[in-house]
């Protein structure tokens, strides 16, 4: 009992989520990013392409439990399981919490938004987003309607990106009344 404490503590808070990923058999490409660890009973049906990052607490589902009441009303139908692969393209982002479900196809240069339900084919260059992942742009209209609030932050260390956003939201939002700590 203390081996399986043992082996589950460095799984879970030792290993990365890339390398929880290789060892369980996730196919993925260059630059991927995991942070998340649930990669369901078959991580093996589970292709990615380069360019991936998954947000914490996402769900890789390859198959439906939900088959066990037809095993339970039909003689015929009492060894079958409901399995299919995930496929995912090049360039996709996928937010927290989100969940992807058996046979979900994703596209390429996609954004998933957190908390999103993601069944069938997600059509390239655009996000989505809701239960269930439903079509809300395309990137380029997320671009122009977002770039207000892009900031040069991603190559800024932790504690220059904390100095620099202090002053970003004194100027931006002077009335909040931000004061130093």
């Amino acid at each position: 009992m203390k081996l399986i404490k043992l082996c589950n503590l460095i799984y879970y808070k030792i290993l990365s989520a890339n390398k929880v990923a290789k060892i369980k058999g996730v196919h993925f490409g260059k630059n991927c990013k995991f942070l998340t660890k649930n990669f369901g009973s078959e991580p093996y049906l589970i292709y990615i392409g380069d360019n991936f990052y998954s947000s914490s607490n996402v769900n890789f589902i390859t198959h439906d439990g939900s088959v066990n009441v037809l095993r339970n009303l039909y003689k015929e139908y009492k060894n079958i399981d409901y399995i299919a692969p995930i496929i995912i393209g090049n360039n996709v982002f996928i937010g927290n919490g989100s969940t992807i479900l058996p046979g979900a196809i994703i596209e390429d240069n996609i954004i998933i938004g957190a908390g999103s339900i993601v069944k069938g084919k997600l059509k390239s260059n655009s996000v989505y987003a809701g239960v269930p992942a439903k079509h809300i742009s395309s990137l380029e209209d997320y671009k122009e309607k977002n770039k207000k609030y892009f900031l040069n932050t991603k190559s800024l260390n932790k504690k220059d990106k904390k100095l620099f956003l202090k002053e970003w939201l004194k100027k931006r939002y002077p009335t909040l009344g931000i004061k130093e700590q």
